[in-house]
């Protein structure tokens, strides 16, 4: 279903399930932004309802265009004020685990998916019926979309989330001129993504999550 909806053959239940899917990935992701900030002592996204599952608060109306027109978007970036952060961490560190925390949200949910997917599969529980395959198509379009996003976050280009843990370990004098790359950080992704040893090394990430997910539910004895 992904390589349809990306060639431009996917159905319309298939846009669908992408657009829902998508959603629920973005939305985990960012409410586990805001919810490590609010562990960390800045309340700011809670204030401002941002720590929820309902998808509506997270919608960026931009963002989610752009999954329908270039098949891949983006959620409106939870708040966060560093100065809240408690005395147990500095603002640097405080910002990279808030950071982490979305990649590792997705890396989580991406696995529960799998398993419970593959957990259906190995019980005889799924069926040849619409519904059934339907739910399957979900469950392995979440898989897929959540490890994606985990890895695109981890990218190191700045306004990414990888680029907030890489400035945890910069001196300042670096740590300035690395940020002022912010600016370019959408072109240079871009450019990046058109690629093709870019695109290769990003798809190989991907593909070793993925098999080392499976390698891992196969270990269950009802699975494997």
């Amino acid at each position: 279903m992904l390589i349809e909806f990306f060639s431009g053959r996917a159905t319309f239940v298939d846009v669908l399930i992408w657009v829902f899917c998508f959603l629920l990935c973005i939305t985990v992701h960012e409410v586990a932004h805001g919810y490590a900030a609010y562990k960390l002592g800045d309340d700011t996204a809670k204030r401002m309802g941002r720590l929820t599952l309902n998808p509506v608060p997270h919608i960026d109306v931009i963002g989610l265009l752009a999954i329908l027109v270039f098949r891949f978007g983006w959620a409106k970036p939870v708040p966060v004020d560093p100065r809240h952060f408690n005395r147990k961490v500095t603002m640097r560190g405080g910002m990279a685990i808030t950071a982490f925390a979305g990649p590792l949200s997705n890396l989580i949910f991406g696995f529960v998916s799998l398993f419970t997917l593959m957990t259906l599969e190995s019980l005889g529980v799924m069926g040849s019926s619409a519904a059934w395959l339907t739910v399957a198509e979900i469950l392995a379009t979440l898989v897929w979309l959540n490890i994606m996003l985990a890895v695109f976050n981890l990218i190191p280009v700045p306004p990414l989330d990888g680029s907030k843990i890489v400035a945890m370990l910069l001196p300042n004098k670096t740590l300035f001129q690395y940020m002022r790359i912010e600016r370019y950080g959408f072109f240079i992704l871009i450019l990046a993504l058109n690629l093709p040893q870019f695109r290769f090394v990003l798809d190989s990430i991907i593909r070793s999550i993925l098999n080392s997910y499976i390698w891992v539910v196969q270990l269950l004895p009802f699975i494997g």
